[in-house]
């Protein structure tokens, strides 16, 4: 645990990309296996399950500073992150430990389940043993909150230079259904075959936002298409093994039984990047009908006949076990078509169309109507271009629609967490309802730190009730709110829900008389349902 703070530490001082991979790749030479290997799963998102929530470890901390809990939550809210406020309110260790990373964890998913009695036996015992800083990390990992401001991509780099892997190899190797607990450090980054496991994905070549297409040269060098609005996904079919993964590495294969037939349909050693959309028949469904089946392990009947999967293919990743990533997009695209044209009639597959256009103007036009269409915008990508690891500039491109809007009073206000603890940074939005204003939405970000400190003197000035953490304040200060999409919601007050909220400006231009209404809002939702 030392050696893994002294990380941390050295990487949370820097903000330099050359100091925080240098750093990383002398962790990955010089750590234990064991302790890199989790280490690797932190940083990838593959954290272990809580062993205790906040509310114990309050309590706990408090009785082991010897302090009231009245005053730690008070504590609580100047800090602004609860694992730091345990190291700092706990009074000095009296022992010491040299225990590795990965015992510590080990030690943590051992009381998963306990009785509420043996873990905080077990967790005052360690905060006996730790410094104030090892102390920090290891309530991190209590809470499963742990965060290294390190991306992925990051961590590969640095991996590659430890271990002489290339970071492509790298990042496939780190793809898929893994833990600490399923593997080990030679059979993760070691091993000689890492593509063997039939379900392992390709790490997503992702898309950077365009706002001036004409500023990528010839339109004949380009492909266009929709971008659609659903989920992200390949499909991978090897040997025996059927696979859906989705974009965040989730497995999915379970929630979309639409997809069984492709088991036996597709040829073996194929892999393809799409999107799941729900479909009927002929046409994409808006994604609130897809939604509806997000997070559900089982789908009823009555949900698969609502809202049937469908994914529409815009890339050839793997054909007869052939990795293509490295081929131009245009003669993937090809190898695409010809196998998809190969496939019986009736699967719940088919080609993303490619969108023709003589000139960027043209496909301006055309990417007005995309909400016709039930896409966001439109994908423009580079014919000659590889598929990508991660994001790079350059050869992909997201070109979306201008969000829709609405402008809305700010009725309450909630305190922030981290860094913006001592803010007021989360706030509820009304509409105007007849005579009275509804609650329709929250958000909490699109504002410059100046604007959120401002709002927080005038909220602390003119609070009119307090219900814990959140403040009722006069319906004075508008906001303009963007959000990508809106659908029904039986669940809110307002009957609506927005997709992607977020607070486009401060209208201090405008008087609350002027905000817009709950029908105007239903208007919308009519028109895009």
């Amino acid at each position: 645990m030392i050696r893994f703070a002294t990380l941390f530490d050295t990487l949370d001082r820097t903000t330099k990309t050359t100091v925080k991979v240098a750093a990383l790749a002398a962790y990955f030479r010089e750590a234990p296996e064991a302790d890199r290997l989790w280490t690797i799963a932190l940083l990838s998102g593959r954290r272990p399950k809580r062993a205790a929530n906040s509310t114990e470890l309050r309590t706990w901390a408090a009785e082991a500073a010897g302090i009231p809990l009245w005053l730690f939550e008070e504590a609580y809210p100047v800090v602004g992150d609860l694992s730091e406020t345990i190291a700092l309110v706990l009074p000095p260790p009296t022992g010491t430990s040299d225990l590795p990373l990965a015992a510590w964890i080990g030690s943590l998913i051992a009381l998963i389940g306990q009785h509420a009695d043996i873990r905080r036996r077990a967790i005052l015992d360690a905060w006996d043993q730790l410094a104030t800083n090892e102390r920090f990390l290891y309530n991190k990992l209590i809470t499963g909150g742990f965060r290294m401001g390190v991306s992925q991509g990051l961590m590969v780099r640095a991996l590659s230079q430890a271990t002489g892997h290339a970071e492509t190899e790298l990042a496939h190797r780190l793809m898929g259904d893994w833990t600490p607990a399923t593997t080990d450090w030679a059979a993760l980054i070691e091993s000689a075959d890492p593509a063997a496991e039939g379900a392992r994905p390709y790490p997503f070549a992702l898309a950077t936002a365009l706002d001036d297409p004409a500023a990528l040269g010839e339109p004949a060098e380009w492909q266009a298409e929709w971008k659609w609005d659903g989920i992200r996904g390949q499909m991978i079919r090897r040997g025996e093994t059927f696979a859906l993964w989705s974009r965040g590495e989730e497995l999915i294969t379970d929630r979309f039984p639409d997809f069984a037939p492709l088991a036996q349909a597709l040829p073996n050693g194929t892999v393809i990047d799409g999107e799941i959309l729900a479909w009927d028949g002929n046409r994409p469904l808006p994604f609130a009908r897809l939604q509806k089946r997000i997070g559900r392990l089982n789908v009823s009947r009555k949900l698969l006949a609502e809202a049937p999967a469908h994914l529409l293919a815009y890339d050839l990743l793997e054909e007869g076990g052939i990795d293509l990533r490295s081929l131009p997009l245009a003669e993937r695209r090809a190898r695409l078509e010809d196998l998809l044209n190969a496939l019986p009639a009736g699967l719940p597959i088919g080609p993303s169309p490619a969108i023709g256009f003589a000139d960027w103007e043209a496909l301006a036009r055309t990417r007005a109507t995309a909400r016709a269409e039930i896409a966001e915008g439109l994908m423009v990508k580079r014919l000659s271009s590889p598929y990508h690891v991660g994001r790079r500039r350059g050869d992909w491109w997201k070109w979306k629609l201008d969000p829709f809007t609405v402008d809305c009073v700010m009725l309450y206000a909630q305190s922030g967490s981290g860094r913006r603890a001592n803010l007021f940074t989360d706030f509820t939005f009304a509409v105007q309802d007849g005579e009275a204003l509804v609650p329709f939405t929250k958000a909490y970000s699109g504002l410059t730190d100046a604007e959120f400190n401002e709002i927080t003197r005038w909220v602390r000035r003119n609070t009119l009730e307090k219900f814990g953490p959140v403040r009722r304040v006069p319906p004075e200060l508008v906001f303009e709110i963007a959000f990508e999409g809106i659908q029904a919601s039986p669940r809110h007050k307002s009957g609506i829900a927005l997709r992607f909220p977020r607070m486009l400006r401060w209208r201090r231009d405008k008087p609350v008389t002027e905000i817009d209404t709950l029908d105007s809002l239903k208007a919308l939702l009519a028109r895009h349902s």
